[in-house]
């Protein structure tokens, strides 16, 4: 892999984190969102990852030793709602409350989405590290011509 493909990979990368960010951030501000029936609760979301294959030229002159030299980055292949069952509470005074008296509240796990952001947020981080210090190297490779 050239050095100059690391920026695609950890761009890639950043981006991919960063919609999982936002995500996981909408999961946040609606896991007290209330609603009088199950079809209009909102339900947690997650992205969904895969690997980006390179293309057949670069495959050609990838080292065989090395499997995960065919990865080229990450893509979202799309974002996919929680089948996690709904929070359904007894709240009879509540005004959102059915005819039963209960009240849904969404799938969402506040622990598990604070988790699931601080994850993302060191990925994204650890990808601007190595773009800083592949800018780094390509920047000392250019002073040895000097």
């Amino acid at each position: 892999m050239s050095l100059g493909n690391i920026f695609d990979v950890a761009g890639s990368a950043m981006s991919a984190q960063s919609l999982r960010l936002n995500t996981t951030a909408s999961n946040l501000a609606n896991a007290q969102s209330a609603a009088s029936s199950a079809d209009q609760v909102y339900r947690a979301r997650h992205p969904i990852f895969s690997a980006v294959q390179r293309d057949v030229f670069d495959q050609a002159f990838a080292d065989s030793s090395n499997n995960s030299a065919a990865a080229g980055g990450v893509q979202v292949l799309g974002i996919v709602e929680s089948d996690a069952p709904l929070q359904q509470r007894y709240e009879p005074d509540h005004p959102l409350a059915n005819d039963e008296g209960y009240v849904y509240y969404p799938n969402v796990n506040v622990v598990e989405e604070m988790t699931d952001m601080m994850s993302a947020s060191r990925s994204f981080q650890m990808n601007v590290d190595v773009m800083d210090a592949a800018k780094s190297m390509m920047q000392r490779v250019l002073m040895l011509g000097q």
